[in-house]
């Protein structure tokens, strides 16, 4: 009787597991396939524009995620941190974020939950989200029922689609920084050119000709830099420097 008890745990703790690996997979999965969707309808990956805070109870334990935007791992790490401070009393404090133009670089921790019940579910779900450079933390104060591998998975990425459902959001637009030298005679009309133009960061230096720094979408470079060649009868180009 006691061997007949322990082969039918031993086969829900194998069927639990499998369950919760399958799931994980179609998650991960249907993430994969709406990016891709995504990226044929939009050209430019999309950023977050704020910090944004949600809370949940499931099962009598407190969920509360945190997206922020973020431009570097050391950022995502202060940030963390932060977080932890706090929250002191916290069971766990779980992350994942994504970086980068094209949302290549990522990062993640289960922080002391089963494995890949937390930290990978938030990833699939910003994986999904075409957002890059951007955290979310799910802090969890633990009520005293577990929730199981698969209500844990269920828990993290719910919490991750909620908070990013209210999280407003802008395209990301690549740029480019150049530079190019130019004479006194022309220097009003090229600045004409690139008022006409999305360019930022425009700084000046006078010396025997005038030098012209800045940074303009990507798509926006070939056309600038014509005009200027054009204007100068050929003599003068941009520079991409970035």
């Amino acid at each position: 009787m006691y061997l007949l008890s322990t082969v039918s745990t031993v086969d829900s703790n194998l069927g639990s597991f499998f369950v919760n690996s399958l799931f994980i997979s179609l998650l991960s999965l249907c993430c994969m396939l709406i990016c891709a969707l995504k990226a044929c309808y939009y050209r430019f990956m999309l950023v977050p524009l704020k910090t944004v805070t949600v809370e949940k109870e499931i099962k009598k334990s407190r969920f509360i995620a945190v997206t922020t935007p973020i431009s570097s791992s050391e950022q995502a790490k202060s940030f963390i941190s932060q977080m932890r401070k706090d929250h002191p009393e916290a069971s766990h404090v779980v992350h994942a974020y994504i970086l980068g133009e094209k949302g290549d670089l990522f990062s993640m921790s289960d922080d002391r939950e089963p494995r890949n019940t937390a930290g990978r579910p938030i990833l699939e779900v910003l994986k999904g989200s075409g957002i890059t450079n951007i955290l979310i933390v799910v802090i969890r104060y633990f009520g005293g029922t577990k929730l199981g591998t698969g209500g844990l998975v269920h828990a993290y990425s719910d919490a991750a689609k909620e908070v990013l459902s209210c999280l407003p959001t802008e395209e990301s637009i690549l740029k480019t920084s150049f530079t190019f030298n130019i004479g006194y005679e022309l220097h009003e009309k090229a600045k004409i050119i690139l008022s006409l133009h999305h360019v930022e960061n425009i700084a000046e230096n006078f010396d025997t000709v005038i030098t012209i720094t800045g940074t303009l979408p990507e798509n926006e470079f070939s056309t600038v830099s014509e005009k200027i060649t054009n204007l100068s009868s050929g003599k003068v180009k941009l520079t991409p420097t970035s």
